[in-house]
């Protein structure tokens, strides 16, 4: 890889801290881009962004992706070595309040990072896409390989927009670019809009937790350590155009442009039921269970098939899901200073 700085945009969101981290530690030089907007608390973001600016290496710059001069300012400003694209307006949920943040955060700041790969001749983007495409489907688990073309949340169909509007950029100017579908990411350092944070919120208030479709669903919980491993070893890893692409019958995972797109999950999915009893064993207080039908936007199970990151990285998932709720409960109280 080039000595040059490494883009990380939403560098004080969960993910985004957590890769930006995990480079500086390797020596890279980052360059972190963050709006550092209010769907959550700020404070929470700012914490983040003063662990990684303990390091002289990281530069921060605070900036909406959405703005088409701002972006195409930061691209010109110097060489990258590569571009992780972590930004953007997360959750299935807020979607249905709030459609017009998607288009500006998922499709407008989108297509302005793909142009300024362009004008930049990037030599590799790596952008985050999400378990959500998979949508209607319900063939377990999950592979790249199968068509993600029926969508039901407003936030999915921005994040298979995105796969595609990358394709169209890497068959256009032949830039590699990664797609990384992450499956349901926790750990340290998490999103408060996530059902576990929500769920350790509740349990030590003493209120109960919203359970939707009786409790009766299934996630592919990802420690964010696992996650950070996947998509360090696909930096190095530029795809490359599969010469051989069939087009008569075309492979939703693979491309004649060098394109290519990998789960990034734990590929073994847990009943959330079992996941509230080991949080309740970490924080050790008992929860109140309130048991909700299935919610608009939300699917009963995930599960990753990652076959193909395994096969082309060497990677599997290391952390167990006891192990991660337990570090998850640990930072949470330390943080929100619990006893």
């Amino acid at each position: 890889m080039p000595d040059h700085p490494i883009l990380v945009t939403g560098a004080a969101g969960f993910i985004g801290f957590h890769v930006a981290g995990r480079l500086l530690k390797q020596g890279h030089r980052v360059v972190g881009i963050d709006s550092l907007n209010d769907y959550y608390d700020p404070a929470l973001k700012e914490c983040r962004l003063a662990i990684l600016r303990e390091d002289s290496r990281f530069r921060f710059v605070k900036a909406d992706l959405a703005d088409r001069e701002t972006t195409a300012a930061l691209f010109a400003e110097h060489p990258l070595s590569v571009v992780l694209h972590l930004a953007a307006q997360a959750g299935v949920r807020y979607s249905l309040q709030n459609p017009h943040a998607y288009v500006d955060s998922n499709l407008t700041a989108f297509v302005n990072v793909l142009e300024g790969c362009r004008h930049a001749s990037c030599p590799h983007l790596l952008f985050a896409s999400s378990s959500s495409v998979y949508g209607a489907n319900t063939k377990l688990p999950f592979s790249v390989h199968d068509n993600v073309d029926h969508p039901i949340s407003l936030y999915a169909a921005t994040k298979k927009s995105n796969e595609l509007m990358a394709h169209a950029y890497s068959h256009l100017y032949r830039i590699p670019m990664t797609g990384l579908r992450f499956f349901t990411v926790y750990g340290p350092w998490y999103r408060p809009d996530m059902a576990l944070y929500r769920f350790a919120d509740a349990i030590v208030a003493g209120q109960p937790i919203k359970l939707f479709n009786h409790g009766n669903m299934q996630r592919d919980f990802t420690f964010v350590d696992d996650v950070v491993e996947a998509v360090v070893r696909l930096i190095d890893r530029a795809p490359q155009a599969h010469a051989s692409w069939p087009g008569d019958a075309p492979d939703a995972g693979t491309s004649s442009a060098p394109w290519r797109i990998y789960n990034i999950g734990n590929n073994k999915p847990a009943e959330l039921m079992g996941v509230v009893a080991l949080l309740e064993k970490a924080l050790g207080r008992p929860a109140q269970k309130e048991l909700l039908p299935m919610q608009p936007g939300d699917v009963q199970a995930t599960f990753a098939d990652i076959d193909d990151l395994t096969r082309d990285v060497g990677f599997r998932p290391s952390t167990s899901l006891e192990d991660g709720i337990h570090r998850f409960a640990g930072w949470y109280c330390r943080y929100h200073r619990v006893n």
